[in-house]
């Protein structure tokens, strides 16, 4: 098995029985055993809302007798939003920023001809849509080289990463990097798409060339544990905006 990921006898034992949801001061707890997690911080893992909660804790009853902790993806994506966002909004909605600098929906394939119009039917209309509702500007290009979007299109997508709660700017830079695209992490975010169509559409090279030559196994493996993220992402933007 490839390192870097969690082989069965590293990963540590399940020291708890019963998994369960409780309200809390600040929003809503997941106990283990009655106990209140807590982040590998220290901080308390609380969250806003109680969907979110039950997406967490759902993770943590569907664990084995060992704790697959890299795939609990949501119980990760709360402890950044918990202990890390709050000492970095600035740098996390930069980095947003960043990937919109370079969008992947910016670049355009010169050919063939079949897949400029796929890319052309299926990343347009998202451009277009961030352009009239969220007032963002892009230049497309073709080919791979470069090309610098507008500042005052960086800073809106800066200042609208900036304006979301912290457990919302953790999704957001989450899918950014996911999709290397700050527009279809946006766009997840704002239920434009679900999270299989926004994989679909960071993928839409790949998938035109899987089409024509195949799937290896290890690319599969890469597909399917990037679909497991971004299946995650649509239900914690979802499960936030549930209330």
């Amino acid at each position: 098995m490839r390192r870097g990921y969690q082989e069965a006898g590293d990963r540590p034992r399940r020291f708890y029985k019963t998994v369960s949801v409780s309200e809390a001061e600040d929003g809503h707890a997941i106990l283990l055993d009655e106990r209140q997690v807590r982040g590998p911080r220290g901080g308390r893992l609380v969250t806003p809302t109680r969907a979110l909660a039950d997406l967490i804790a759902e993770e943590w009853a569907g664990q084995g007798e060992t704790l697959d902790v890299a795939g609990m993806h949501a119980t990760r994506l709360a402890n950044t939003a918990i202990d890390s966002i709050p000492q970095a909004r600035e740098a996390t909605a930069q980095s947003v920023a960043d990937y919109a600098s370079s969008d992947l929906l910016c670049y355009f394939a010169q050919e063939p001809e079949a897949l400029v119009h796929r890319q052309t039917a299926h990343w347009e209309p998202v451009l277009q849509r961030a352009e009239g509702e969220l007032g963002l500007q892009f230049v497309r290009a073709a080919g791979i080289i470069h090309c610098p979007q507008p500042e005052a299109t960086l800073t809106k997508v800066r200042d609208l990463a900036r304006s979301l709660d912290d457990f919302h700017l953790a999704g957001v830079a989450f899918g950014a990097s996911l999709y290397g695209s700050g527009v279809l992490a946006l766009a997840l975010q704002r239920g434009w798409l679900d999270g299989a169509q926004a994989l679909s559409l960071s993928r839409l090279d790949e998938i035109f060339q899987e089409e024509a030559w195949g799937v290896d196994e290890e690319a599969a493996e890469r597909v399917a544990r990037l679909s497991v993220e971004s299946a995650m992402l649509d239900a914690w933007f979802r499960a936030l905006d549930a209330g």
